[in-house]
């Protein structure tokens, strides 16, 4: 099974590490910003649209690690 990340991204259950809710993750604690900001310099986000963005999903896929941030 798939999940519709948004626009034309669809990702496979089983490579799903997590969702997040990006306001309550990132709002508390430097861990998750951290993760995001380190993920954003390493180019491995992956923007699913171009709205506001409301959660992140980890994923692991062949050994590399992609943040998808959707909708």
């Amino acid at each position: 099974m798939y999940l519709h990340a948004g626009n034309d991204f669809l990702i496979k259950i089983s490579d799903i590490l997590g969702i997040f809710d990006i306001e309550n993750t990132t709002a508390e604690g430097g861990y998750t910003r951290n993760l995001l900001d380190r993920a954003e310099k390493e180019h491995r986000c992956i923007y699913t649209s171009f709205e506001m963005p409301k959660s992140f999903i980890i994923v692991m896929k062949n050994n590399e690690e992609k943040v998808y941030i959707s909708q």
